[in-house]
């Protein structure tokens, strides 16, 4: 039976009792009184059916007392019309509030996606005003994330690239500007969406840039690397072929035409040094090497390139194992001694050596007696090409990769490569290692 039957039949029987008690009511006030039993009747029933409005109305007021509250409390509890009134309020709200908590719950996790998104990400409206961005964009455009809100953009991204392209209202492409105070650079796309909202997706493109300018740079200096010998190559070989030349002059230019050859095997054999360390994975970090075997035959290499003019020592090692590779750490020592050895006038002093360091790591140290370096060049040395003295160094047989090599060798066994020197009292270079990539062997033994 549905509530409002039960609530009409209620009313009924109410004004039903009501009438048969005034009827009783009258006929025994009839004696003393003109009371009658049909004005008893009619007098009943009209204080029932005011009795039941009274009542009706009462809980109708706690049910507008409760809506008109915060709603925290549960509803009326009642029975008829009233208590259904009440609990499908309650039921309605409940839902209702559920519905906004899962909404809210997925706006929340939908933030926090875009919020841990590697990109800026901002919202606009209509106006071009703020409604939300992440952190990542703050940082991009110089906002705070809740001070900014509801701020026009143009107002606080001053760009003239941006304001342009934001009120160009053309975003097929993305726009290239310097972020604040020009210490990076961004690429902004804007998409629109929904009634006249755009969304902005910023992008810190400075290490891009940075990528390709020295991919540019790379590609200009090999190119000016190889072309050089090629055509001193080219010259003799048009010499050769033109020119009578007696047969001291034909040694001297085929002699000539080797050393350039030999030049640009070099160059790309470093090349492919280079190309290898930086496309394959970082050494193992169990296979154990004797840091002595590799000093000893980096010093005997050094040697043959001096060809006596210069006194090579070497120092410790012996009881010393690497993780990592012995080719690379071969590889980094040896560009280290041929330095030393270039750059050191004949007579100097070249001393490799091993040295512990107080965190349980080691360094290989070569230090010489050689020309020095300028303290503003220090920093540039390990840049690839970078050369304190470009014809010095064409002239002694270097390709501006060695350091170059030595610094990827270092990082890919966590370690770097610390220079100091000065100009006409030498200079001193040490690979450092970390502790997890050096034991001694006596340890290894022990164990």
């Amino acid at each position: 039976m549905g509530w409002w039957l039960a609530r009409t039949l209620g009313v009924l029987f109410l004004v039903l009792l009501g009438a048969v008690c005034g009827a009783f009511v009258g006929s025994v006030l009839q004696k003393f009184s003109a009371v009658g039993p049909l004005i008893g009747a009619l007098f009943g029933s009209l204080l029932a059916l005011t009795l039941a409005l009274l009542r009706d109305a009462w809980r109708g007021q706690a049910l507008m007392n409760w809506l008109r509250g915060p709603l925290t409390t549960p509803a009326p509890r009642d029975s008829g019309f009233w208590g259904e009134m009440a609990y499908r309020v309650e039921k309605a709200l409940r839902v209702r509030e559920l519905g906004t908590q899962r909404e809210s719950e997925r706006l929340a996790q939908f933030l926090s996606a875009i919020e841990a998104s590697p990109n800026g990400v901002m919202l606009l409206d209509s106006g071009d005003q703020i409604e939300w961005c992440n952190s990542v964009a703050a940082e991009h455009f110089g906002l705070d994330p809740e001070r900014d809100r509801r701020q026009r953009v143009t107002n606080l991204v001053r760009s003239p690239a941006f304001v342009a392209h934001l009120q160009g209202g053309r975003f097929e492409e993305p726009v290239e500007f310097a972020g604040p105070l020009g210490r990076s650079s961004l690429s902004v796309l804007v998409r629109p969406y929904g009634d006249g909202l755009r969304l902005v997706l910023s992008q810190d493109i400075t290490a891009r840039e940075r990528t390709e300018a020295m991919r540019r740079d790379f590609v200009a200096n090999v190119s000016h690397e190889i072309r050089t010998p090629l055509t001193v190559l080219a010259g003799f070989v048009e010499t050769l072929t033109q020119l009578p030349l007696s047969e001291p002059e034909r040694q001297r230019v085929l002699q000539l035409m080797g050393q350039q050859a030999e030049r640009m095997q070099a160059l790309v054999g470093d090349l492919l040094t280079l190309a290898r360390l930086e496309g394959s994975p970082r050494p193992a970090p169990d296979r154990w090497y004797r840091m002595g075997e590799v000093m000893q035959q980096a010093r005997r290499d050094a040697e043959g390139l001096s060809a006596g003019r210069h006194t090579i020592s070497s120092e410790g090692g012996e009881d010393v194992e690497v993780a990592g590779s012995d080719a690379e750490l071969y590889s980094a020592v040896a560009n280290l001694l041929n330095n030393a050895v270039r750059y050191t006038p004949e007579g100097g002093l070249i001393h490799l050596r091993w040295v512990w360091r107080d965190d349980g790591g080691g360094e290989i140290e070569v230090q010489d007696t050689g020309i020095g370096i300028a303290r503003e060049h220090l920093s540039r040395l390990t840049e690839r090409f970078y050369r304190v003295d470009g014809s010095r160094s064409r002239d002694t047989g270097g390709t501006g990769l060695g350091l170059s090599i030595v610094k990827h060798v270092a990082q890919r066994h966590g370690g770097e490569i610390e220079v100091s020197s000065e100009p006409g009292k030498g200079s001193c270079f040490r690979l450092v290692l970390p502790a997890l990539r050096v034991r001694r062997v006596r340890e290894v033994l022990a164990a």
